[in-house]
């Protein structure tokens, strides 16, 4: 019994055998491409091979459903898909169908999270199917592809991705008909002989055009021969061909559960599939009862959440390795094409897009026997388009005017030299009419100079001429119930949210105090989403601050996909704050700083007293567990700046912040020592651990704390770098072991010893670092500063300045506020007053040897002047409290510069009446203490 192809195959052959030198296995090719031709058309449940995104494709689709009219349609597409298929009428395609899943069972945690997106365009031959049949009464769309669960399951990296982009993220990419040689030389040999640079190109001159407009019979078989061609050449034993093997058994298996489920007649029914699974010879192909199925494995426990997002024609390209605007350039071809047939497209009733409502379907067209048409559209002459003046000189006048609005200097002289380069182009790689890749590469050569003026090149402006980059948007009713309610939340503000522009929110809550529930959820939005989407232009939000006006600018229609996955996560936009947070706050890696800044955020965005406990309780469990102190400066800011808050706001401190303040008490102490000699523990971090312990001292001590442990803790310490040492020693100071005369001759022991002089500046940083724990410190770290300016040597100097400053900067930037104030009060205000300034450091005359000191201390300012003066109040306060000392000789120097901080006319004279005034003014203001010693001296 002859076949309809066997002329064809006994053709091929003798070919094949003419070509004696060739490859062996060429007779073996050519006989199996036209033996799976023959092989496809001969099952009866008719397979439709589709190309992705392709407008022939598309026009196939839509004629041959209108001649079948079948009653189920079989679609290659994830199966667990199919309930957002309805939603596509509330968008504007193109969109993208998405599972999402962000808690994982079954997979690598770390792997988290993970996506799929299913882009679906208008110029594509799945869309055409879905529309009819969601719109025909009485047809049933079944989707047989792997579901998104399996999709990970069969994939060797599970947290591999195909790359990112601004609208599908770093999601894996599933496709409807990928059709593209696996094999390299293959591809290279194709486009080195088609005269075209990429795929895309080739594609659309050998396949699209002349399938435009084609019959079905001979579309379905150069179709199915193509896939055939491109399986035989892909290598068999790679890991990509075993999967797409066994998705051919998983779809045909589906597909016989349905027949045997429903009841379906195969001659009413149509599977729609990539051309290269068309010709699958897999055993278990086939619809025909008996057949093998494919045993199908149980997906994981993973909750997979479901929903659209926009999608856009560079999305799609950079998903899927094809050529920059290479799908613009397809639907415009479809739209001219659709003009040239007259074919009616279908079209989903409510969909946002400017096609009118499909037309009603004529009378259903019965199928003939099947015919070779292969054999005429093989050894047949190419089909070439007629040169399309018109249209190529409209392109070419439109990107000149493009191109001058973008700031190129181009004129009509360039439009006429665009137009004849698309000819000579076109020409040249075989074809009359010019593409629109040939009339790209005029425009460049013509127009592009040696630099782009603006933001977009020539190239760039050619793909926006051809159709642009066509951006969809997911309609209000298809949104996820959050995504709706930030929608509604923020309509007082008056804003088209869906537009895809920035928008300017100005908020006069004093005025309109119904906005600053918008306020409240744009903040927390600015927390969820990225920069750019949510941005302040005036206002900001910290602890204790409150703003009366804010400004706003809104991107939210172009990052609209966030705002959905946000929906997969919760709810409400606090519902999934909350989650971050707790997230943050559990997560393995986190640390005490991590946790306080979760009950910062919780307290500027949430104010949830609950949760804020939690998070508060989780940082005590963190600081218990720590081993190391890198976040020491972290928490150190961290736990102040909240400890102010909740005094300024609350009665008391909540429970969880008494608990902090002690186990960190403890913590800090126990690990003080080991941190000044280990080498990976920085100045920065033990200055942190101390200013924690001395600032949090008094607090740590009423409840319940030992200063013992402190003084045993700074008495273990034995650093051995210069920078350590000097927290050691300011450490000691603020503990009274080390008075500040004594620090001060350390200090010039070290700038007087040449051997040491080199690493005087590192015990000045430290220095510096300790004003973090000893504020009080200021004024002589200022006087330190000064000495090693005035006596290190330049060699040592100079290197030391940028490091200084660096530090300054990366490390202490809050100090530096403290050390300028203390050097303004230090230093002359004028020019004029520094030749005859003398430094306080070198006025105060040396003390006595041996001599103890007394009950007032020199330079103590007016009150210290005024008890030498008076020593009667002194010494029986001595005497009450058993201190035995001598009084020295009044300071002239500190006489005269007390009375001159404390405003005194320059016409009075400095002496004991102008002290006493001044005093006699400061215990009028405060004289509580005054009154506590009448009363302790009279009991």
């Amino acid at each position: 019994m002859s076949r309809p192809f066997d002329a064809l195959r006994e053709q091929l052959l003798g070919a094949a055998e003419a070509l004696a030198d060739g490859p062996a296995a060429l007779p073996e090719i050519l006989a199996g491409m036209v033996d799976d031709v023959d092989h496809a058309l001969r099952e009866p449940l008719e397979i439709f091979p589709v190309c992705h995104h392709s407008p022939a494709s598309a026009l196939a689709m839509a004629r041959r459903l209108r001649e079948k009219q079948p009653k189920v349609i079989y679609l290659e597409l994830c199966e667990d898909l199919a309930p957002l298929l309805t939603e596509l009428r509330n968008c504007r395609l193109p969109v993208a169908l998405q599972a999402f899943a962000s808690e994982l069972d079954g997979f690598p945690k770390e792997s988290a999270p993970l996506s799929v997106v299913a882009p679906i365009t208008e110029a594509s031959a799945e869309y055409q199917a879905i529309a009819y049949a969601l719109d025909t009464p009485g047809v049933e769309l079944v989707l047989v592809d792997r579901s998104t669960d399996h999709v990970f399951q069969w994939q060797p990296d599970v947290s591999a991705s195909t790359g990112e982009d601004d609208l599908h993220g770093d999601a894996v990419g599933v496709e409807i008909g990928d059709l593209r040689p696996r094999f390299a030389e293959l591809e290279e040999h194709l486009l080195h002989h088609g005269r075209v640079r990429h795929w895309s190109e080739w594609w659309e001159q050998y396949v699209e055009q002349p399938l435009a407009g084609a019959d079905h019979d001979t579309y379905r078989q150069v179709m199915v021969m193509i896939g055939s061609l491109f399986r035989r050449l892909a290598p068999h034993d790679s890991r990509r061909f075993a999967i797409d093997e066994d998705r051919e058994r998983y779809m045909w298996t589906r597909i016989r559960e349905h027949l045997a489920r429903s009841g379906a007649d195969r001659a009413d029914c149509l599977y729609i599939c990539g051309a290269f699974h068309a010709s699958s010879r897999v055993p278990e192909a086939g619809s025909a009862p008996g057949t093998p199925d494919f045993a199908i494995t149980e997906r994981t426990a993973t909750t997979w959440l479901y929903g659209l997002i926009p999608s856009s024609h560079s999305a799609i390209e950079a998903q899927f390795g094809l050529a920059p605007g290479s799908v613009s350039i397809a639907a415009a071809a479809w739209q001219k094409s659709l003009l040239r047939t007259r074919v009616k497209p279908f079209s989903l009733t409510g969909q946002k897009s400017g096609r009118k409502k499909t037309p009603a379907l004529p009378a259903a067209v019965a199928s003939g026997p099947v015919t070779d048409q292969l054999s005429g559209y093989l050894t047949g002459p190419a089909a070439l388009d007629a040169l399309d003046e018109g249209e190529l000189r409209g392109w070419c006048v439109d990107i000149v005017r493009l191109a001058r609005r973008n700031g190129y200097l181009a004129s009509t002289a360039d439009a006429i030299a665009v137009f004849e380069t698309s000819v000579l182009l076109a020409g040249m790689r075989g074809r009359r009419r010019p593409t629109p890749y040939d009339f790209q590469d005029a425009a460049v050569t013509c127009i592009e100079k040696e630099t782009v003026p603006g933001r977009r090149d020539v190239r760039r402006l050619c793909e926006i001429l051809l159709g642009g980059d066509r951006i969809g948007q997911v309609g209000y009713a298809a949104l996820p119930p959050l995504a709706r309610d930030v929608y509604d939340r923020l309509a007082p503000l008056g804003l088209n949210l869906e537009q895809r522009t920035i928008q300017r929110a100005l908020l006069d809550l004093a005025a309109r105090p119904e906005l600053t529930a918008c306020s409240q959820l744009l903040w927390m939005l600015r927390y969820l989403l990225p920069d750019q989407a949510v941005r302040p232009i005036m206002g900001s939000r910290r602890l204790g601050e409150k703003h009366i006006q804010e400004s706003w600018d809104l991107d939210l229609g172009r990052h609209q996909r966030t705002i959905i996955e946000l929906g997969y996560e919760g709810v409400t936009v606090e519902q999934v704050l909350e989650q971050r947070l707790r997230r943050s706050a559990w997560d393995p890696k986190a640390t005490a700083a991590t946790a306080l800044k979760a009950v910062e955020d919780s307290l500027l965005f949430l104010r949830s007293p609950r949760l804020t406990d939690e998070l508060g309780t989780r940082a005590v469990e963190l600081l218990a567990a720590e081993r190391t102190v890198d976040d020491a400066p972290a928490v150190l800011r961290r736990i102040r700046r909240l400890m102010a808050h909740y005094r300024a706001t609350e009665p008391a401190l909540p429970a969880w912040c008494e608990r902090f303040v002690t186990e960190g008490y403890a913590h800090y102490c126990t690990l003080l020592p080991t941190a000044f000699v280990a080498d990976d523990t920085g100045v920065r971090q033990v200055g942190a651990m101390l200013g924690f312990l001395f600032s949090m001292e008094s607090l740590a001590l009423s409840l319940g704390c030992d200063r013992t442990q402190l003084e045993l803790a700074v008495r273990q310490s034995h650093p051995e770098t210069p920078a350590k040492l000097a927290l050691l020693w300011a450490a000691r100071h603020q503990l009274g072991a080390l008075p500040l005369a004594d620090l001060r001759v350390r200090v010039d022991e070290l700038l007087a010893n040449p051997l040491v002089v080199p690493a005087v500046p590192q015990y000045v940083s430290g220095f510096v670092q300790a004003l973090e724990p000893v504020p009080r410190l200021a004024p002589f770290v200022v006087e330190t500063l000064s000495k090693a300016f005035g006596r290190l040597p330049d060699p040592v100097l100079l290197p030391w300045l940028p490091t200084l400053i660096t530090t300054l900067k990366s490390q202490a930037a809050e100090l530096v506020p403290v050390l300028t104030r203390e050097a303004g009060r230090t230093f002359p205000a004028t020019l004029a007053g520094i030749d005859a300034w003398t430094p306080p450091w070198r006025s105060r005359p040396a003390p006595a040897g041996g001599a103890p000191a007394g009950p007032a201390v020199r330079g103590g300012g007016p009150a210290g002047v005024l008890l030498a003066a008076h020593p009667e109040a002194a010494d029986g306060v001595a005497a009450l409290l058993g201190i035995a000392g001598e009084w020295s000789a009044p300071d002239v120097t500190v006489l005269d510069m007390t009375v001159r901080d404390m405003a005194v006319p320059d016409t009075a004279v400095p002496g004991t009446a102008a002290l006493e005034s001044a005093a006699g003014g400061l215990l009028t203001r405060h004289p509580e203490t005054a009154e506590a010693l009448d009363m302790m001296m009279n009991a």
